[in-house]
């Protein structure tokens, strides 16, 4: 008997009634159901989130934020209730609560009443920050968590946007504030330096002519030294002068009241002379002399009258003059009188003259002194407002000068500072494509698994009269296996036709799924061969591990390190890294090593099966013959 009559012969026993091919349709329709349906169920859920209820609870009391009353709760409720994320439900409290206790939740998010107020304290001395509540029931559904979390995340992302947008606008127009006041502040930095250049340049002329004032307020009280010494003098000698123009005025006087005298006399003298003239000529006459002789005597006398009246007229000169520097004398007493008061004032004066001239110097000196220190405090400041000057001019350059739009623009941009650029070097088409490598090998699996349950992994009769094990082997792989064929064709057409799967490679995708129901079926071959029903649970067991161990859904990384170590030998992981690359379009070079493996496996199961058949050819016994209750 050849090889395709002893598969002609397994399959005439698989549909030899109609109960028979109900089990075998039944069968084959494993892998479809299992992989079709799952795959359907969760094609795209992620899409469909809008369906899946969520309460909603605001308490928000508000707050003033930017001048404004605003409340950030009501606010992110609105936007929420008009999107499409979830099935929004506003309830209040006791509301969320009971129904996320009964189901008709899968998670409630509270937005506490503090909530806008911890957004304003942003701004305050005392900032906190804001909260908002997630209250799950895994008991409803435990992936409600972790979604009810990234839900929250997006609330929180989209209120913080916000929030920072507004402040990074008013921040940018307060800097934008700021500029215009550097500026102004700059201008005014060059004007006071310019201003204190002047000003330097005329404290030094101060410090020159403080110099020289200092230096001739020193010789004026040098001078003025000199000059209270000599009007200390002159008042000690005008003193001296008026005491003895007081001495001559007295002197004077006594003078003017003898020559007053000797003028009364010489001038009684003088109007005397003519009686006693004409009384001498009568004594003469009387005394019997002639008139001759009396003529020659009163001739003789004559000049001595005229002398008299001479003298006289001398003495009245003299007495006038006497009179006169009687006068002089007085008021030179008078005037050196005064002169002295003037003397002593002037000495008074002069020593106030010296000791003002005295302070004056000192007070030049200071101001000397005080007129370097400012020039000198000048030039710093003037070095100080220059710094001033440049530091405005550079704090200037650094803030840009924006205008509205871009000031918008920018704060828009802090808001929201990192773009997520996300590229593919390969992409599934959504959330059920993405898992479908790894459902499909599972389901192929499953498929071969099931159809191990009806087909004989090898016809024991066919052992006992061929004695031909590697016919025999070959037969019992290729029935499964051809079966099994069946079935990827038909959960391909699923994936393809009725799930809309994209496939960059679809006859590599269909190949693989082909050369891995092969595989499956040579190893599930080997371990019936070998350890008939206990080798058929091993095969489920090996399903069990390989279904964690694939790396199908979370990144076989992630997995215990024994775990790890079983995804680079069991087979079903290289069949879901193979689809991947010809689904997704990836690199077809790792298709390669992955194929080989699955080929080892393949040869290896096959080998295997062969040599437990040909244990069989040589070891047979009555009980061999009997069916198995399994197969």
């Amino acid at each position: 008997m050849k090889i395709p009559q002893m598969i002609a012969a397994e399959l005439r026993r698989l549909t030899s009634t109609r109960m028979s091919v109900l089990a075998l349709v039944a069968l084959l329709a494993v892998p479809i159901l299992y992989g079709g349906l799952y795959l359907w169920a969760n094609q795209d859920p992620y899409g469909n989130l809008s369906h899946v209820p969520v309460a909603l609870v605001v308490d928000d009391t508000g707050a003033e934020i930017n001048g404004a009353q605003r409340n950030l709760g009501d606010e992110a409720a609105d936007q929420l209730l008009d999107g499409d994320t979830f099935e929004w439900h506003r309830v209040d409290d006791d509301q969320a609560a009971t129904g996320l206790e009964r189901g008709d939740f899968d998670f409630v998010v509270t937005v506490p009443a503090d909530f806008s107020d911890a957004v304003a304290s942003l701004s305050s001395d005392s900032p906190r920050q804001a909260s908002i509540e997630l209250r799950t029931n895994d008991a409803n559904n435990y992936l409600a968590s972790t979604i009810g979390s990234q839900a929250v995340a997006r609330i929180q992302a989209s209120v913080a946007q916000k929030v920072v947008d507004e402040a990074g606008l008013t921040l940018l127009d307060a800097l934008h504030t700021v500029r215009v006041n550097l500026v102004d502040a700059t201008s005014g930095a060059t004007q006071l330096v310019d201003g204190l250049g002047t000003a330097k340049s005329g404290s030094a002329q101060l410090v020159d002519g403080s110099t020289q004032l200092a230096d001739g307020t020193a010789q004026l009280s040098g001078g003025a030294a000199q000059l209270r010494d000599g009007t200390a003098e002159l008042r000690d000698g005008s003193a001296r002068v008026a005491d003895g123009a007081e001495q001559v005025a007295g002197g004077v006087d006594r003078i003017d009241a003898a020559a007053r005298q000797v003028g009364t006399i010489a001038g009684d003298a003088a109007a005397q002379l003519p009686q006693a003239r004409a009384d001498i000529a009568k004594a003469l006459a009387d005394a019997g002399l002639t008139p001759e002789q009396i003529d020659r005597i009163l001739s003789r006398l004559d000049p001595v009258g005229e002398r008299l009246e001479a003298a006289n007229t001398r003495v009245q000169d003299t007495v006038a003059q006497i009179d006169t520097l009687d006068d002089g004398a007085r008021q030179v007493a008078e005037g050196s009188a005064a002169v002295a008061s003037g003397a002593s004032t002037a000495a008074d004066g002069a020593a106030t003259l010296a000791e003002g001239a005295a302070t004056a110097a000192s007070g030049a000196a200071q101001v000397r002194d005080g007129a370097g220190r400012l020039d000198s405090g000048i030039g710093q400041l003037s070095e100080g407002a220059t710094t001033l000057r440049d530091g405005l001019a550079s704090g200037v350059d650094q803030i840009p000068d924006s205008d509205d739009q871009t000031r918008q623009a920018q704060a828009d941009t802090i808001s929201d500072p990192v773009n997520v650029g996300s590229s593919s070097v390969t992409k599934a088409q959504n959330y059920g494509a993405g898992l479908a490598p790894f459902f499909a090998a599972l389901a192929g699996w499953i498929g071969i698994y099931a159809l191990f349950l009806i087909v004989k992994p090898v016809s024991k009769r066919a052992v006992t009269a061929l004695r031909s094990p590697v016919r025999v082997t070959l037969a019992g792989w290729l029935t499964p296996a051809g079966l099994g064929a069946v079935q990827m064709v038909g959960l391909f057409t699923v994936l393809a036709v009725a799930l809309q799967f994209s496939f960059a490679n679809p006859l590599a995708a269909l190949g693989i799924l082909l050369f891995a129901s092969a595989t499956y079926a040579a190893i599930v071959l080997a371990l019936n061969v070998w350890l008939g029903s206990v080798g058929q649970f091993l095969g489920l067991v090996l399903m069990v591990l390989q279904l964690v161990t694939a790396g199908g859904t979370f990144p076989w990384q992630t997995l215990p390190a024994p775990l790890a170590a079983l995804h680079h030998v069991l087979p079903m992981g290289y069949v879901v890294d193979a689809m991947r690359q010809v689904m997704y379009g990836g690199d077809l070079g790792r298709v390669g090593p992955d194929l080989l493996v699955l080929g080892a496996w393949l040869a290896g199961g096959v080998v295997l099966a062969a040599i437990g058949v040909t244990r069989m050819t040589h070891h047979r016994t009555l009980r061999d013959l009997q069916p198995s209750l399994i197969g």
